[in-house]
């Protein structure tokens, strides 16, 4: 069973919400949801492994050991 809730904002949130909708008819349930996955994504930090193979490309991009997409095209034939 869903409960429903009454909450106080200003009028200038209020406004603000308002204009961050994608449609006139997205409830201000829908909106706050998609803030919060919105704010939970940002905290997500990325793994050491990822941070590792980031580090390692750019290490190859200075080192020179990557291709521009012409040079693979013409390395493979394509």
């Amino acid at each position: 069973m869903v409960r429903i809730t009454t909450i106080q904002i200003s009028q200038e949130t209020k406004t603000r919400l308002e204009v961050m909708k994608e449609h006139a008819r997205e409830t201000y349930e829908e909106l706050i949801k998609k803030l919060m996955e919105l704010a939970e994504e940002e905290k997500l930090e990325l793994s050491t492994q990822t941070k590792k193979g980031i580090a390692k490309a750019r290490q190859d991009i200075k080192e020179g050991k990557v291709y521009t997409t012409k040079e693979l095209i013409r390395e493979l034939g394509i």
